[in-house]
């Protein structure tokens, strides 16, 4: 299968600075791949590139198949572009600028109508449409910006921060959206919204100090965390020794934490030795000891876990530069 972006041996100069240090990517029509890192990453340098909107210092990226610095003009007809803070032309108005969009897609008369009435639906702005875009707030730029990267139904989506400045409703919607036209398209969503990537990548790429640092998907991720197939348990108060150190003496288990979970209450974690399940054995000590149990579950593990610890212990050597992310 052809991937619609694909990007080898990406990096990106900036004097003596390396920003982005041999990235290489690949995704395929269906896939939403949620690029994840911290402020200063590499995330928007990665994205330019692989946009054409930055020349890589080497490495190339394509867009179905079209290298973007080689045919850009070609790699740009497939792609969908929501930058960095969106920017537009804040004197027009939202349709005329979706109007304006249109004609620099080459649409013009009913296919153009056609479709600005499809992106104006999917987005959300019939409201705005004759307000100056100056005059709209950051979440209505921040659907004007999606808009026009929806406009000539491409291919290729990479969208840089697509929920910002959305509220809460706002970015339910847009997920949605996402999800409904994924069959068709290869997504690329730069977030640090943990959530964001649980809801709608079917991949996640972490980032730190301009390197690529894993490429999975996010329940793969989730599943080298620590907590793992931990099980959390929460029992009265007057069983909690008695349980901590039944549930700690259990081969499979590492370790029992304790939390509080109220004046009669406490929550143990018991965590996996080898994150291999152990529901079974602490719910067979359950029944052994007639615990009065108010909740039982499995952890599946925390992606943000995962993400502090990757991107905390990798984020200093090649720290992105202030103004390129």
């Amino acid at each position: 299968m052809l991937a619609l972006v694909a990007a080898q041996g990406l990096t990106k100069h900036f004097g003596t600075h390396v920003a982005v240090d041999r990235v290489d990517l690949e995704v395929g029509a269906g896939e939403v791949l949620g690029f994840l890192g911290p402020n200063g990453a590499g995330k928007s340098t990665t994205m330019k590139m692989i946009a054409g909107f930055l020349t890589p210092t080497e490495g190339r990226a394509a867009i179905c198949g079209h290298d973007v610095t080689d045919a850009s003009i070609r790699a740009r007809r497939n792609l969908g572009y929501l930058p960095e803070g969106a920017p537009l032309y804040g004197d027009m108005t939202a349709g005329a600028f979706l109007a304006f969009i249109a004609a620099m897609r080459g649409l013009s008369g009913r296919p153009a109508r056609a479709a600005i009435g499809l992106a104006v639906e999917r987005t959300g702005l019939a409201e705005v449409l004759a307000q100056p875009i100056d005059t709209l707030s950051k979440g209505f730029k921040r659907r004007v910006g999606l808009a026009q990267a929806l406009l000539h139904d491409p291919p290729v989506l990479i969208l840089d921060e697509p929920t910002d400045g959305l509220d809460p409703n706002q970015k339910h919607e847009m997920r949605a959206l996402i999800r409904e036209i994924r069959p068709s398209k290869a997504i690329v969503i730069s977030t640090h919204i943990l959530e964001e990537v649980d809801a709608v990548c079917t991949r996640a790429a972490v980032i730190a100090g301009g390197r690529l640092l894993a490429d999975a998907a996010p329940t793969v991720l989730a599943a080298w965390s620590p907590l793992h197939n931990a099980v959390s348990l929460t029992l009265d108060l007057r069983f909690a020794d008695a349980a901590i150190a039944a549930v700690g003496g259990l081969d499979r288990v590492k370790t029992v934490r304790r939390d509080p979970a109220g004046p009669d209450a406490v929550r143990l974690i018991a965590v996996s030795r080898d994150g291999e399940p152990i529901l079974a054995d602490v719910g067979l000590l359950i029944q052994a000891h007639g615990w009065e149990v108010r909740d039982l579950r499995t952890e599946t593990g925390a992606l943000d876990d995962i993400f502090r610890r990757m991107t905390q212990a990798d984020a200093e050597p090649n720290a992105e530069a202030p103004g390129h992310d």
